[in-house]
């Protein structure tokens, strides 16, 4: 046989094997992982003389100066007048507002409550594309469902760019009780994998049983034929909703909670030219409503659920346009899953999906899906809870005992579903998110998801900029984010938008060995320092900086505000100091995530966290009790038992709570007779 032929006949082969090694390096190659990268700023270290300078951040203007430039711009000069006024700081608001102001717009942003108070607080906490949403786009031939898991998929990416500290991959397991379903599930993750691209992280993989098993020990071993793990995001919700507003802060924009939109204003045309507001915090403190005018050229309506509220503002007989729907999460113990595997069950009884994710050291069940009348803090109805737990059962190890008791706090979001006012169809819903102008000029951004808030904010500023003939300017006095001259906070901000590379609060000198630094300069314990650093990238240097001297050989910063979490006190000051923190609610739920891992446990905390925000704020002892009251209201929409709400802070700084009828209290043995060795 000639050479030429022989070679013909290898042609194949090495087409095949071409193939193959192109498949192996495209699984394999290395890449560039976001979130992974060296910190942009290095931590400081020790002079040649033995000194030690801590990071010198740039300053945030305090929650009254930013209230008292509110007030400049309804005094008549027309120079003070915002180009946009944005009402509600929910994801969406925040990122309207951190969008504008790093465009070089004028900005301000109004929230009635706090930072994330409402449904951006109580996500899944997870950044997903969506597998169901990949699933139904297949078997619908959905184009609009695509087009939402493809963007989705892209903004998953911007979170570990620009807040790795606040956000992570997260493995997430499938288990498969038919064999059949292990290639259809496969096709469906590889095209999850597909689609996500350069956006995505590790490829999805298949376990067998044994392995599964040895991933997830809790799984149920029954008809388990093995699972698939796929990777999506997850992330702190409301302190990545407050990084964003604190940042929109530092560039420049006007940004108040607790501050309420009370009526709109408009011109002799009719066209919207700003709005009426008052300072809730002032009636906490029993002195009358501070009651204002906020001018600007745009104003732009964020408030999810209550958007119907604002449009009616403007116009009283406007259709509503929000179709409420509740979902209901709980929280359990951290030993009902692995530390840092989730698991999704995509069929339940009734045909809905449950997720089951390790957070914050505690275990996220949910979430349920119904229509809802929309309230402030909707409590969690027990048939909900009961649904998760059923649901967890069938797919757990029997040996595990699910039970009621182990519900350490449990919530309602309200998602905000919406239609288009426009549309000829008034019942469909939109299935993405909404940007609508009134003929008076009011803009309403509303429905979306977490995920894509960052999306629905570029089109929302985009929108106004068109419609109202805003001027986008280059931002040639930007703050140094990181606090140093010697890096760039890595945005080129030409007035265009840049949010998909503007770092958070925290991110620049955030790394994955931060926590070290901070043990070794402050001799704060491991578990607290890994949580600041998580909590707070960078700024762990100024929290920690803020923990009381202990007096004891270690550690010697941080006292816990709760013996079972590593919350600690310089949290609250940090909270008061730099995050607008205005009640213990505030604090409690979203500057620290006590009330969400553990409602029971934030009772036990509040006398601590009402005594420091006491010294911070000056609260005396009328407010003090508002305090007390209205924080164990808000705890019984956490979950908080009922025996637990009559409960006084008398009794629960003297360790008084009558536990006897708990739930809790009958879960363990107290009273056995130890087992005696046999003879």
């Amino acid at each position: 046989m000639s050479r030429f032929a022989r070679a013909r006949r290898l042609l194949p082969l090495l087409a095949v094997a071409g193939a193959a090694g192109g498949t192996l390096y495209y699984v394999y190659r290395p890449r560039n992982l976001p979130g992974y990268e060296g910190p942009v700023v290095p931590p400081p270290i020790f002079g040649a003389d033995g000194t030690f300078k801590l990071p010198r951040f740039p300053r945030v203007k305090s929650r009254a100066e930013q209230i008292a430039d509110l007030k400049k711009s309804g005094a008549g000069n027309k120079e003070e007048e915002y180009d946009i006024l944005v009402i509600g700081a929910g994801a969406t608001g925040s990122g309207v507002a951190l969008d504008a102001a790093t465009r070089g717009l004028k900005v301000a942003l109004v929230e009635r409550g706090d930072f994330s108070c409402g449904t951006s607080s109580k996500s899944t906490k997870l950044v997903h594309g969506g597998v169901r949403y990949l699933e139904k786009a297949v078997w619908n031939l959905d184009y609009a469902q695509y087009q939402l898991v493809k963007e989705a998929l892209k903004e998953r990416k911007y979170f570990l760019q620009t807040a790795p500290h606040l956000s992570m991959w997260l493995p997430i397991m499938l288990p498969l009780d038919r064999w059949w379903k292990v290639p259809y599930y496969w096709a469906g993750t590889k095209c999850y994998d597909f689609l996500a691209g350069s956006e995505g992280i590790e490829s999805s993989y298949f376990l067998t049983k044994s392995r599964a098993i040895d991933a997830f020990p809790m799984l149920k071993q029954t008809d388990l034929v093995g699972a698939l793990v796929y990777y999506d995001g997850a992330h702190n919700d409301s302190r990545m909703n407050v990084s964003l507003a604190m940042t929109a802060a530092l560039y420049g924009a006007t940004v108040a909670n607790h501050v309420e939109v009370t009526g709109l204003l408009k011109d002799a045309n009719g066209k919207l030219c700003g709005a009426t507001a008052k300072d809730n915090i002032a009636e906490r403190d029993g002195k009358p409503a501070d009651n204002f005018t906020i001018k600007a050229k745009c104003i732009i309506n964020c408030t999810g659920p209550f958007t119907d509220g604002i449009r009616k503002m403007d116009d009283p007989n406007c259709k509503e346009i929000v179709a409420p729907a509740k979902g209901v999460h709980i929280v359990l113990p951290g030993y009902y899953s692995p530390g840092k595997m989730g698991l999704i069950d995509p069929s339940t009884s009734d045909g809905r999906v449950i997720f089951f994710l390790p957070w914050q050291g505690n275990t996220i069940a949910g979430t349920t899906d119904e229509p809802a009348e929309i309230s402030k803090n909707p409590l969690p109805d027990e048939k909900s809870i009961q649904w998760i737990l059923n649901e967890i059962r069938h797919y757990l190890s029997p040996d595990i005992n699910v039970r009621r008791g182990d519900v350490l706090a449990a919530w309602t979001g309200i998602r905000p579903l919406v239609k288009d006012p426009k549309a000829k169809n008034t019942e469909s819903l939109v299935r993405n998110h909404l940007v609508d102008i009134s003929e008076s000029g009011l803009v309403t951004c509303a429905g979306g998801k977490w995920t894509t808030y960052r999306q629905m904010a570029e089109e929302c500023v985009d929108a106004a900029i068109a419609a109202f003939k805003l001027q986008p300017k280059p931002v040639t006095n930007a703050p140094r984010v990181s606090g140093t001259d010697a890096v760039d906070d890595g945005a080129n901000l030409d007035g265009s938008c840049q949010t998909h590379r503007v770092r958070l609060i925290g991110a620049h000198g955030w790394s994955r060995t931060l926590f070290i630094n901070i043990i070794q300069h402050f001799g704060v314990e491991t578990e607290v320092a890994k949580h600041l650093t998580e909590s707070y990238g960078d700024r762990a240097w100024t929290v920690a900086a803020l923990c009381r001297p202990t007096d004891k050989r270690f550690p010697a910063r941080g006292e816990r505000i709760s013996q079972l979490y590593p919350f600690v006190d310089g949290e609250v000051r940090y909270a008061v100091r730099h995050e607008y923190a205005q009640t213990a609610a505030d604090v409690l739920a979203r500057r620290m995530r006590l009330a969400f891992l553990n409602a029971q446990a934030a009772l036990e905390a509040l006398p601590k966290v009402i005594d420091i925000m006491s010294q911070e704020l000056g609260w005396d002892r009328r407010r003090q009790e508002v305090e007390w009251k209205d924080t164990v209201a808000f705890l019984e929409s956490m979950g908080l038992p009922k025996p637990m709400l009559s409960a006084t802070r008398k009794q629960v700084e003297q360790g008084k709570l009558d536990f006897k009828s708990s739930l809790e209290y009958r879960m363990y043995s107290r009273h056995d007779k130890p087992v005696e060795d046999e003879v």
